[in-house]
């Protein structure tokens, strides 16, 4: 149930509060809601709105020049969409952080409105345990990444990220490997057609011997890109630029080589600053 008017939100917020002992009045030199409380000097202010905005936080910032015990309130509906509504975790750690409260009235059909109080003014923001963490896998990205190849503010875009530049690395060492393999092996069978003066050398060994020269292997991969897990790049085939021919040795796929034609400035890029 959706209220028409801000002021719908006074009365249940004005009842909450006196129950703990606040004596409470409106529009106290535009504070929408003032509150005192006996052997208390500062004054309870709550600020309120339809729904939470810019206007509202500013405010409430405002008021903290008045008092620390500083509350937002806005009308939380069940069935709205609206994206700001479903993102009450954030909001609240957003009051917290600026030392403001928060709090919340649900509207009923049928019976008394609830008020929920989601942050006290003055509350320390929550420990994030994964701050560290996160902060060094922002590092680590940052670092690993050899240069600057997307734009800020981008979505819906691929983005050239530290695992796929390396990637690159891996499948543009693969590229080099299976040409320089197959430039041997016709200068091979070449030399040996000349010895032998049978230019049209047995067909069935000349595949027999491709197959078996078929592929490279992690170990010349992460030899020649430089990059020290390229065997898990291989095995994990993210992409799909990797095709396994044998035990130990893999191939580039078309999508691999479609990959090294889409990134070629950055695959040269990254693999001549290893």
């Amino acid at each position: 149930m959706a209220v028409k008017h801000e002021t719908e939100l006074y009365a249940p917020l004005k009842s909450f509060f006196e129950k703990q002992g606040y004596a409470i009045k409106g529009e106290v030199r535009t504070c929408d809601l003032v509150g005192l409380r006996k052997d208390e000097e500062l004054p309870l202010i709550v600020e309120m709105k339809k729904s939470f905005n810019l206007a509202l936080l500013l405010q409430g910032v405002e008021r903290l020049r008045l008092s620390p015990n500083v509350y937002l309130a806005v009308e939380r509906v069940r069935d709205k969409k609206g994206a700001v509504n479903q993102r009450w975790g954030e909001l609240t750690g957003l009051c917290r952080r600026l030392g403001l409260g928060l709090i919340t009235v649900v509207f009923y059909k049928t019976k008394a409105p609830l008020v929920e109080v989601l942050a006290e003014p003055g509350d320390a923001p929550p420990q994030v345990r994964s701050g560290a963490r996160r902060r060094e896998r922002l590092l680590y990205e940052f670092r690993e990444r050899s240069g600057d190849y997307n734009t800020g503010g981008s979505t819906r875009v691929k983005l050239v990220t530290a695992y796929r530049e390396k990637a690159l690395r891996v499948a543009l060492a693969l590229q080099a490997a299976e040409a320089e393999a197959a430039h041997a092996a016709g200068l091979a069978g070449a030399r040996r057609a000349a010895r032998s003066g049978a230019p049209g050398a047995d067909p069935a060994a000349a595949h027999s011997r491709a197959e078996a020269s078929l592929g490279v292997t992690p170990a010349e991969l992460r030899k020649r890109s430089g990059v020290p897990g390229a065997a898990a790049f291989l095995q994990k085939n993210y992409y799909g630029w990797f095709f396994r021919v044998g035990r130990g040795r893999y191939t580039l796929t078309a999508a691999g080589t479609a990959a090294l034609i889409e990134y070629a400035a950055i695959a040269e890029i990254s693999a001549g600053k290893l």
